[in-house]
């Protein structure tokens, strides 16, 4: 089978959505088939293309296998919604004249957002004469218009007249949670025609950890081996709403918690800002780090934090979930009640999910899971449990099967 898949994201970005996208080509090039990936030049999540990027229209890799084209988009060093149309409005432009270039693929694989990904890709099929499948990463009109982005009006109305165009000339549409299948049901798309494909990680790899040195972590970075280790690691974007960090910081009384902050995105000069505002010593921003490092911050953390700003989305469940499971951290949450996240940790028994804004509640259960390293280990077994149902080996499989169908 050819397989042409289309994102925005790809290696060597290493957060968000990128590594999903990396895992599929890489898994359907391993299985044999014919693997070519359409995508930009690197900028997720500091929103800033590489020094060897900038000023390039387009450039092909391959890397383990899978023939990478790259093309040039615009990315803002600040984002707003009308800069954000335009970077993603030029990668659509730019990546469709691209993809026209290629050799025809027995199937499209889109991976949404960017949204308007989807009327490219009926574009493309309808010239070429074959099928794309539509995979949701994030449901992104719900998501601008649940956080205030956006405001009903023309604008938003044809956002969801381009969505259920997308929906409507897929072969399959796809997504990464129930929330998220449910929601396409009552947007109209059949039943038939929607699949859950969900997110996967490497459980079995994660195995391995062990030769991470969580001692030298804590050493590197100033941490001593009794700090108990509070840890958010991925985008510092609007929808994580993260703010409620330094708040829950500047309350804390038990000294040895200590809250990490790692990764890059729109909002860390403002955390930094809020951080120095308070004078707060028991909170550190740390940048992205290496594989190594984030596995051995991983190993080392007491909890894992996972946030989501209120009205974000109630359908999709964060990816950094996953690695969080399988090293056997327990989690801490913070979702709205009918979020796909706070479901998972109330079947998981992982962990505890509190509303957003209830940073008095965060302090508790902070404090409460550092004086009770007993149930922390009970999270944990049970995380590791639930997190096996998302392995690569079983959720990329399924990928393949809806292809190949």
């Amino acid at each position: 089978m050819r397989v042409i898949v289309w994102g925005i994201n790809y290696a060597p970005e290493v957060t968000g959505i990128a590594p999903c996208n990396v895992a599929l080509c890489e898994f359907l090039h391993a299985r044999g088939h014919d693997v070519e990936m359409v995508t930009s030049f690197a900028y997720y999540p500091q929103w800033e293309k590489r020094p060897e990027d900038r000023g390039r229209l387009w450039r092909d890799d391959v890397l383990n296998g899978v023939r990478v084209h790259r093309c040039w988009h615009y990315v803002p060093h600040k984002v707003s919604a009308a800069k954000r149309i335009l970077h993603e409005g030029t990668f659509v432009v730019a990546s469709f004249l691209r993809a026209l270039l290629l050799r025809k693929s027995d199937v499209v694989v889109v991976v949404s957002p960017p949204l308007l990904l989807g009327v490219a890709a009926w574009l493309l099929t309808s010239l070429r004469g074959n099928r794309y499948h539509f995979h949701v990463q994030d449901l992104q009109p719900d998501a601008a218009v649940g956080l205030n982005m956006l405001k009903p009006g023309l604008f938003t109305r044809l956002l969801y007249g381009i969505e259920a165009l997308a929906y409507r000339h897929a072969s399959k549409v796809s997504g990464i949670g129930q929330g998220m299948i449910d929601a396409f049901v009552r947007k109209g798309v059949s039943p038939e025609k929607v699949t859950l494909l969900a997110n996967g990680f490497d459980v079995l790899g994660a195995g391995g950890a062990e030769k991470f040195s969580t001692v030298d972590f804590r050493a590197r970075y100033g941490f001593n081996s009794d700090d108990f280790l509070a840890i958010y690691s991925g985008n510092l974007g609007v929808k994580q709403g993260l703010e409620i960090l330094p708040a829950a910081a500047a309350l804390l009384t038990n000294p040895k918690i200590q809250i990490i902050i790692c990764g890059d995105g729109a909002r860390r000069p403002l955390l930094e800002e809020e951080i120095a505002r308070l004078n707060l010593t028991n909170i550190r921003l740390l940048p992205l780090l290496a594989d190594d490092d984030y596995r051995a911050m991983l190993q080392t953390a007491n909890v894992c934090l996972i946030t989501q700003q209120a009205g974000s989305g109630s359908a999709f469940l964060p990816s950094k979930l996953l690695p969080t499971l399988a090293y056997r951290r327990a989690v801490i949450s913070v979702g709205d009640a009918d979020s796909a996240l706070a479901a998972a940790v109330l079947e998981g028994q992982f962990g505890t999910n509190i509303l957003p804004g209830q940073t008095d509640i965060l302090v508790k259960v902070l404090e409460d899971f550092a004086a009770n390293p007993m149930q922390l280990e009970t999270y944990q077994r049970n995380g590791h449990t639930y997190v096996s149902r998302f392995d690569h080996a079983k959720v990329l499989a399924d990928f393949e099967s809806a292809l190949l169908s």
